[in-house]
C-alpha cells in the first residue's frame, strides 16, 4: 500500500445469516455440505465497496439508516471480518463506534482507561502521563472510580471519546455516538476533532448532518443498501444524499440506478479521489459549483410535521415557494430572491385581518418572518366568500440546510386578535451548499471583514 494511503477498502462485502427460528442456528451447526444453507437466509450489509483515503484527509460517511455505515467502520477497525474483499489500514487507529464499545461494565472508569489505552498500543507509563488530560476532558468528576455500569449514556461517551482523542491516533474513526452527548460536549468534541485534523491525522466519521460534513470534510462517501453510490467533494455527495433521502418511494430505485451508473462510469471502473476543497470551501470548478447551485423542485421533499390550527372562519391553502419568474421550487440557493405564497379563503366575515409567514430551522428555532401590516394598518373587513393570494418576497440569506415555512392569518374575534388559521411547517425547503460562503451561523448578515496591519505604537 502506498505510503500516502491511510485506508484502502477493496471490494469489501459483508453478509449476516438470518434465522427464522432460534433452533435453526443449532440445526445449521449439525448439518453438512449444502444442507447448512437451508436453515438461514443472508442479509447483505455491504456489497463490493471500494475506496481509498489518503493520510490527513477528513472523510464523512453519509447514508440512510441501514445503509451499512456502521458495519463498514467496524470492518475498517477490525472488530468485524469482511465476508469478501480486503481492508488495509496504516497507522494507529482510535475508534468510537458505539455506546460503551470496548468498556468492561464491571471495571471503574479509571480501569477502563488503562484497558482501552493498552488495546490501542500505549504502555502503562504513557497512559499515566495522559491520565489527567483524559479525566479533564471527560469531566465526570468522582465517577472515574465507579463501575461504568453505573454511568449514564452521556458519561460513557465522555470517557470513551476522551480516551480516543488522547492517544495521538493516526486515524480517528467516529460513528454516530457523539449524538448522545449534550450540545456543549458536542462542541468540545468537534473542536478537538478539528485540532486532530490540523495535526495531520486521518479522520473518518459517520454523520447525518450536512453542515458538519461540509464544514469538516475534504471528501464524503454515500452508502445506500450496502452499496457505494457516491464519493467526491462534500457538496456533491450531500446534494445527492438529500435528493435520495427525500425521494418518494417509487422514485428511489431509479435514483439509485442513476447514481450507480454515474459512479461506475469513471474511467477504468475505479473510484477516484475527488479534488479536495480548502478550508475556506473554495470549489474546484466555478462552472461546476454554479451548476449545482441551480434551484429546482424535488417532489420527495415534503413536510412530514405539518400542523394546522383550528380554523376560525379562514383557511390557508396551497402554500408554495417560487422563483421571481414563477417557477415552483423547494431546493434553493443562498443569495437569490424567492416568493413564498399561499391562498387565503374566508368562509366568515374577517375583521382586522393580517397575513404572516415565518422561517424555522429543523430544531424549531424561529429565524425570521414578516406580516403584511402592523396592527393599526390591518385590513378592516374581508367579506365571506373572498379569496386572496398572499405573497412574501424575500432574499434567501440562510446557510445550507433544511428549513420550514409557517403560514398564518390573524384577525379579531371579539376584542381579541387571534389566529383565524395557521399552518405550522406548511412548506419545507432546502438551501443548497455554497462552497464560497464565508458567513457563519444560520443567517448571512453580509458582514464585510477587514484586516489591516497595525504598526507598533499606533493608537487603538
Amino acid at each position: 500500500m502506498s505510503s500516502e494511503i491511510s485506508i484502502r477498502v477493496d471490494d469489501v462485502s459483508k453478509s449476516f445469516p438470518i434465522y427464522a427460528q432460534p433452533h435453526h442456528r443449532l440445526m445449521q451447526m449439525f448439518s453438512v455440505g449444502e444442507a447448512k444453507n437451508r436453515w438461514f437466509s443472508e442479509f447483505h450489509a455491504l456489497s463490493k465497496v471500494s475506496f481509498e483515503i489518503r493520510k490527513g484527509e477528513t472523510v464523512g460517511i453519509m447514508g440512510r439508516n441501514g445503509s451499512g455505515k456502521s458495519t463498514l467502520l467496524q470492518i475498517i477497525c477490525g472488530t468485524l471480518a469482511p465476508s469478501a474483499g480486503q481492508v488495509q489500514v496504516s497507522g494507529r487507529v482510535a475508534a468510537l463506534l458505539e455506546l460503551g464499545a470496548g468498556f468492561n461494565p464491571e471495571f471503574t472508569g479509571r480501569e477502563n482507561v488503562f484497558l482501552n489505552g493498552t488495546l490501542l498500543g500505549l504502555t502503562r507509563e504513557q497512559i499515566e502521563a495522559k491520565l489527567d488530560e483524559i479525566f479533564a476532558f471527560a469531566d465526570i468528576g468522582q465517577f472515574v472510580d465507579q463501575p461504568v455500569k453505573s454511568y449514564s449514556s452521556g458519561m460513557y461517551i465522555r470517557l470513551a471519546f476522551a480516551v480516543a482523542i488522547n492517544v495521538s491516533p493516526d486515524i480517528l474513526i467516529v460513528d454516530e455516538a457523539l449524538s448522545v452527548g449534550d450540545e456543549a460536549f458536542q462542541r468540545k468534541c468537534f473542536a478537538r476533532i478539528e485540532r486532530i485534523r490540523n495535526e495531520g491525522a486521518t479522520i473518518l466519521f459517520v454523520s447525518h448532518s450536512a453542515g458538519t460534513v461540509l464544514e469538516l470534510c475534504n471528501r464524503a462517501i454515500m452508502l445506500d443498501g450496502g452499496e457505494l453510490l457516491a464519493i467526491g467533494a462534500p457538496k456533491e455527495v450531500v446534494s445527492r444524499y438529500q435528493k435520495l433521502l427525500y425521494a418518494p418511494a417509487d422514485m428511489v430505485s431509479g435514483i439509485r440506478e442513476r447514481y450507480r451508473k454515474e459512479l461506475h462510469a469513471i474511467p477504468g471502473g475505479k473510484v477516484e479521489p475527488a479534488q479536495s476543497i480548502g478550508r475556506n470551501g473554495a470549489a474546484s470548478s466555478i462552472a461546476e459549483a454554479a451548476e449545482l447551485a441551480d434551484a429546482y423542485y424535488d417532489p420527495g421533499l415534503q413536510s412530514q410535521s405539518q400542523l394546522r390550527f383550528a380554523s376560525q372562519g379562514a383557511t390557508i391553502e396551497a402554500p408554495c415557494l417560487e422563483t421571481l419568474a414563477g417557477e415552483r421550487v423547494n431546493v434553493v440557493r443562498s443569495g437569490a430572491e424567492y416568493v413564498f405564497s399561499y391562498c387565503a379563503s374566508f368562509a366568515q366575515l374577517g375583521t382586522g385581518v393580517r397575513f404572516g409567514m415565518l422561517i424555522k430551522s429543523v430544531s424549531g428555532l424561529e429565524l425570521g418572518g414578516a406580516v403584511t401590516s402592523g396592527t393599526l394598518d390591518a385590513i378592516d373587513v374581508v367579506e365571506p366568500g373572498t379569496s386572496v393570494r398572499v405573497r412574501f418576497r424575500f432574499r434567501c440569506l440562510l446557510a445550507p440546510g433544511t428549513y420550514f415555512l409557517n403560514a398564518g392569518i390573524r384577525g379579531r374575534v371579539g376584542e381579541e386578535e387571534t389566529f383565524l388559521d395557521r399552518v405550522v411547517d406548511a412548506f419545507t425547503f432546502r438551501v443548497l451548499p455554497d462552497p464560497g460562503r464565508l458567513a457563519t451561523g444560520f443567517i448571512d448578515f453580509h458582514v464585510q471583514p477587514q484586516v489591516e496591519s497595525v504598526q507598533p505604537g499606533d493608537g487603538a
